[in-house]
This record gives structure tokens, sequence and C-alpha cells, in this order.
């Protein structure tokens, strides 16, 4: 094995591509062997490091892909929230109830159906509720953390755009069940390759690269005229790639060789 011409990973996203050598996620520096180590000194880019290494190699001065500001905001939605706003990105009205007397303003700003989602490391649909009435609306509460609350779309579909380094690698509408709200694969929804519209390739590709992330899912939907984001994926699924036919470590092998990533 010729390590000098091989990239570095830790965590093991990358581990079918030939380019790349994964050497695993170890929280204890020592746990990696003396050859490893200097590997991860030595390498110029450290790929797929995790949020526990991503913000460490980052004071480094050391390049991670993704990006630190990646793992800060990806598994996040109330950060992601408050970045929106700042930025001026359309997305579903949002706001955060912290604790029991917060909570009990959630009527005040909001009327059924609305959603409820469990804020910070839900993926897959799981943590994402339709609200409809105060029954589910005391039962959502009863879950721990904050209420992050939004309001409810009427739409069947969004559009997830993969986009990596700036690079917009894969497109596809994921349609809800006739009996489901959420558009997650995992959740029952089926992917659609066909009339994939370019300005929301677009829209996607500006979000990504004004929120500095460069390695992400984004789920984009249309509704009143226009597009807007509903979040940002950092682990998201390879199933639209399958469906595709596209490869991804291929994919990830060749945006490697030429310097994309």
């Amino acid at each position: 094995m010729d390590l000098k011409t091989k990239k570095i990973a830790l965590e093991n996203r990358l581990r079918d591509c030939k380019n790349v050598i994964t050497l695993g996620v170890r929280t204890n520096l020592s746990d990696y062997e003396d050859w490893q180590v200097k590997l991860i000194r030595s390498s110029d880019v450290i790929y797929y490091p995790t949020a526990f290494y991503a913000d460490i190699f980052d004071t480094m001065g050391k390049r991670t892909f993704p990006n630190y500001h990646t793992y800060k905001f990806a598994q996040d939605k109330i950060k992601q929230t408050a970045l929106f706003d700042l930025l001026k990105i359309p997305h579903p009205r949002t706001r955060v109830f912290y604790g029991n007397r917060q909570k009990s303003f959630i009527l005040r700003h909001f009327k059924f159906p609305f959603v409820g989602k469990i804020p910070r490391g839900s993926a897959l649909g799981r943590g994402v509720y339709l609200i409809r009435n105060k029954t589910e609306l005391d039962q959502y509460i009863q879950l721990s953390g904050p209420a992050y609350i939004q309001e409810y779309l009427e739409i069947d579909r969004d559009l997830r755009v993969v986009v990596m380094r700036g690079h917009p690698v894969h497109a596809y509408w994921r349609i809800a069940k006739s009996d489901e709200f959420r558009t997650n694969v995992s959740q029952g929804a089926t992917i659609s390759l066909y009339n994939i519209p370019e300005d929301a390739i677009a829209f996607a590709v500006n979000i990504a690269r004004i929120c500095q992330l460069d390695d992400v899912g984004l789920d984009i939907y249309f509704h009143n005229g226009r597009y807007g984001v509903l979040e940002a994926n950092l682990k998201y699924g390879k199933e639209g790639f399958k469906q595709a036919g596209i490869d991804y470590y291929k994919l990830v092998d060749e945006m490697l060789e030429n310097g994309r990533i």
C-alpha cells in the first residue's frame, strides 16, 4: 500500500473508496498505532473526522472534509434555524420553546396542525411529529429537551440536493406516501429522478455556499411560489444514488482524484 498517494479518513463513510485509508475513530490518540498518528499529523486533509475531531483539526489549521462548519450545524436544527434567519434564507416559520413555562405558550404562536421535532441528533424522519390537537401536543412536550415547533406546509414532496464542496452531485424528489407527511425514504417515501428543476439546484448550491456547508444533503421545498429549505443533513442516505445508478464510492474516488474535494 502506497501511503503517500492515499487520503486519510477517520469515520468509515469512505470505507469502500480505493483512494482512502480509513483509520477509525478513537478518542484516545494513544489508541492509534504510531504510523497512523504520523499519517494524521502529516496529512493535508482529514476526511470525515467526526464532530469530536473536526474542531480540533480546525484549531490546528488542518483542513477537513466535511469542514468544521458542516459538523457544527448539520446535526443541530436549532442552530440551523438561527443561521437561516440571520442569512434571510427562506424556511418554514419556526420557534424554539425552552422549559415548561415557554412550552405553555406554544399555542399563542401556532395553530393546529403544526410540526414538532426533536431538534438535535434525530435523523431518518424519526423524532418528527405532526401535531393536530392538544392531546398530541401534550404527548410531544413530554419529550425531554426544548420544543422545536415549525409551521406545517401542505406539500407532498421535497427535493434532496447533495452538494459536495460547492458541486451539486445529485438531486432527486422524495415523494411522501399518501398517508404520511414525512418525505423520508426510510418512512416509505418514493424517489423520483424526473423533472428536477435547475433553479432549485442552484438555490441549494447557494445555500451550501453561504452557510459554509461543504458536504450536505439539503431538503428543498416549493411553497407559495418560492423555494425554501427544510433542513441540512450531514448523514444523508445513499438510496437516491443507488436508484439513479450512481456508484457513490466511485463518484467520491473520482472527486478525490480530480481534487474537487
